[in-house]
């Protein structure tokens, strides 16, 4: 990579605003956009894919339409705020639909537990398995209250600049015992093995190992009782399109295959980027909505990074990667629920083997999409959409996916056709899969991993890389990669950090 300090020649303004160029349309691209127009920058968001959305991209095949990524909505009013900012409802542009239940957990001997943000249906649910477990339920969930005060409501939108940052919140971390992991502050109150999986599977929504995690990460369980589960109609893309109205109605510019190559840096400031193509564009402010890990290895030269050094990137702990099986049948499966995870015969040991070994286990556990039952139009007529999803070691696993995708899948196909879609094979009528190799070459994300660094208590807060660059002025970071972390609600909060830490527009007037 080039270290040369280019000469720059300015994109012709609209006008006199400050120039913003976002790296990446993922939810935290858009949302820093969003915001950054609502604050008077002139913003371009450039996108390596062909069409917005990052994880969130959406892909039309045979006439099924398929969310590649995320599929929850938990904390509407981060949305809803964004569009406020854009000059619009949310309601008037996006349906969502509460799920009920949110999910129905199944197990592998086909007991099934249907869990909501209801607290006495979920109490009756854990009678039916262990009565004694009832109260420990409540003092879990007293807990994961006490937890989300401090990590989403106090911390979430908090830019860690330095230690000291953190030093401050070290205490009422220790009250909090943010030391334990999620498993272990579960299985404080709950002592049925089914019942200590329902309420301690929720990190790997985010990329985060049960039995590691910090317990910060309970907080989940909570803010999914507080505002619920969502799903939205036309698939999680319908928020993706309204960003980029939200932005385009600013006067601001989303850009797809464009792919940037390198972040220009000047006196130790960014100054532009440069795209593969070889195009140079100056901006004043440059945030990036890349992968945190790729951005810092690949994007920057190694000179002028101090902190995030090509060894420190490389020895960091990367979240689990993700095997995705995209498939439509020609008929319905209507006993299927909108939200099915499915758990494996393992479970301690499966996210040993994912996160520790990685190693590719014969076994796995999923997580079953079919947003048929909630918008059937995402379908032809009598059809329905599904993914099934895998965690999965990421690269460092040395698997070969190429050769190992398609014998998986068939393991897939064959497990859910034994268990809740009956004759699986021969109702289906388009597939696609992805891989961490995909999630690799396609979204540039360092080892393959699904959600970037690993959320562990060292690599939490101030320890993840920052909002705001520790290397280079005038770069600032947004996604699963930095603060908060990963999750829908993470990334939309870790643009909501932007405005305490990039100067107003007014500022480079």
């Amino acid at each position: 990579m080039s270290s040369a300090k280019p000469t720059l020649s300015r994109v012709t303004p609209k006008d006199s605003a400050p120039h913003a160029v976002v790296i990446g349309s993922g939810f935290g691209g858009l949302a820093a956009a969003v915001r950054l127009g609502a604050r008077g920058y002139r913003v371009t968001v450039l996108e390596k894919l062909d069409a917005p959305g990052g994880r969130a991209y959406v892909f039309d095949q045979d006439g099924f339409r398929f969310d590649m990524g995320p599929t929850i909505v938990t904390a509407p009013f981060l949305l809803e705020e964004l569009w406020r900012l854009g000059g619009r409802n949310f309601s008037d542009d996006i349906e969502l639909k509460l799920m009920t239940p949110f999910y129905r957990i199944r197990f592998d001997d086909g007991e099934a537990f249907d869990y909501s943000g209801d607290a006495a249906q979920v109490k009756a649910e854990i009678a039916r398995f262990s009565p004694e477990d009832v109260d420990g339920y409540d003092r879990f969930m007293q807990e994961s209250e006490a937890i989300f005060k401090v990590g989403f409501e106090d911390l979430a939108h908090v830019h860690f600049s330095s230690w000291t940052d953190m030093a401050k919140i070290v205490p009422e971390m220790v009250r909090l015992g943010s030391y334990r992991s999620v498993y272990s502050l579960v299985c404080k109150h709950i002592k049925h093995p089914k019942i200590r999986q329902v309420l301690s599977f929720h990190p790997l929504l985010v990329g985060g190992n049960p039995l590691k995690v910090t317990s910060i990460y309970a907080l989940i369980s909570f803010l999914e009782r507080r505002w619920g589960v969502h799903s939205t109609m036309g698939g999680t893309g319908s928020l993706v399109k309204g960003l980029v109205t939200l932005i385009e109605g600013q006067g601001n510019t989303v850009r797809c295959e464009a792919e940037v190559s390198q972040i220009l840096v000047k006196d130790g400031r960014a100054v532009g980027v440069m795209l593969k193509n070889g195009e140079q564009m100056a901006a004043d402010v440059v945030v990036s909505n890349a992968d945190a890990a790729w951005t810092y290895r690949y994007l920057l030269p190694a000179e002028t990074r101090r902190r995030w050094t090509d060894r420190k990137v490389e020895r960091a702990d990367y979240s689990n990667g993700l095997f995705v099986w995209y498939f439509g049948t020609q008929r319905q499966y209507p006993e299927v629920l909108h939200h099915t995870i499915m758990m494996g015969p393992r479970y301690q040991e499966l996210l040993r083997d994912i996160f520790d070994r990685k190693v590719l286990a014969e076994d796995f556990s999923l997580y079953l999409h079919r947003p048929t039952a909630t918008d059937p139009s995402l379908a032809p007529p009598g059809c329905d959409t599904f993914y099934a999803l895998a965690p999965v070691p990421h690269l460092a696993s040395g698997t070969d996916w190429a050769q190992q995708a398609e014998p998986y899948r068939q393991a897939i196909e064959k497990y859910l056709s034994e268990s809740i879609l009956p004759d699986l094979g021969a109702q289906v009528i388009t597939s696609r899969v992805a891989t961490p190799q995909d999630f690799h070459d396609r979204l540039l994300s360092f080892q393959g991993a699904g959600f970037s660094l690993e959320p562990t208590l060292l690599q939490s807060a101030w320890f993840r890389p920052h909002n705001k660059s520790e290397d280079v002025l005038g770069l600032y970071l947004v996604g699963a990669g930095t603060h908060p972390g990963a999750g829908v609600p993470g990334v939309i909060s870790s643009a909501r950090v932007l405005d305490s830490v990039v100067p107003d527009a007014a500022a480079f007037v």
